[in-house]
């Protein structure tokens, strides 16, 4: 359980920022899994009334807000019918209702979870992070970059494209073993892999959507997979290349999984 000396619900985003500047500063965004990681901090800073959530819709993106619930981006109308329903695929599978209700899609972006359903979809629909200081960086870069000060603001989905994300887990509200995302845009398609277990990759960019079995083996053998207390490095190989080729297939055909 996460412990805080101060709790201060932030009035603007530059007391935020500068609150967060101090190593015993925490943004505390949804607080799911912060709250068991067992820190003990001084500040815990709160964005809830900063204006952070929601969905805009603009001519041609979303525009997500970070304090904007996994369960928001799941059941959201427009997302569905833009994105062929690959936000509620995707998020589906993580834990239960209730949780998705409390984690934040900011929270999640930031903290790089090398388990992460929701860096995998938004890293295959090539999203842009926007902070507040630095302003916008494409996700690709803030995925592998370290932990900074910084504090996202929203998150940016360009529309044109379809996706779909497939995963495997050993039970139905586990931690997934492994994440393959893809997305189409333009004719081609980017693919991602996640829980390998480490922060979530994009495996290829441009690939034909008349790619063979032997195409996505290679791709997923370019991939670096290990092992951990879920899965072996070559239970991993054993299917990447498989659930590459179904959110590949769900992506091109529209097909979803029923939930």
């Amino acid at each position: 359980m996460a412990r805080y000396k101060t709790y201060v619900m932030a009035q603007s985003l530059e007391e935020a920022y500068t609150l967060n500047q101090k190593k015993s500063s925490v943004i505390v965004a949804g607080n799911m899994w912060l709250r068991m990681c067992g820190l003990n901090r001084q500040t815990a800073i709160d964005l809830s009334a900063l204006g952070l959530s929601g969905i805009e819709e603009t001519n041609d993106a979303f525009v997500i807000g970070a304090m904007t619930t996994l369960r928001e981006l799941e059941t959201d109308a427009a997302l569905h019918a833009a994105f062929g329903g690959a936000f509620a695929d995707a998020l589906v599978p993580i834990v239960g209702t209730q949780f998705r209700h409390g984690a934040t899609v900011g929270g999640s972006i930031y903290s790089r979870f090398g388990f992460s359903d929701v860096s995998a979809l938004l890293l295959a629909l090539d999203a842009e992070v926007i902070l507040h200081r630095r302003g916008a960086v494409p996700l690709r870069a803030f995925q592998q970059e370290a932990w900074d000060r910084d504090i996202i603001t929203h998150i940016r989905v360009r529309k044109g494209q379809r996706a779909a994300a497939k995963s495997v887990r050993l039970s139905g509200t586990d931690f997934p073993v492994l994440v393959c995302a893809a997305a189409q845009e333009g004719g081609a398609l980017r693919l991602v892999v996640g829980a390998r277990p480490a922060r979530a990759v994009v495996a290829a960019d441009g690939v034909s959507p008349w790619a063979d079995e032997a195409e996505f083996a290679r791709i997923a053998g370019s991939v670096p997979l290990g092992s951990n207390m879920r899965a072996s490095e070559a239970y991993r190989r054993k299917i990447a290349p498989v659930l590459l080729r179904r959110a590949a297939a769900a992506c091109l055909e529209g097909t979803r999984d029923d939930h």
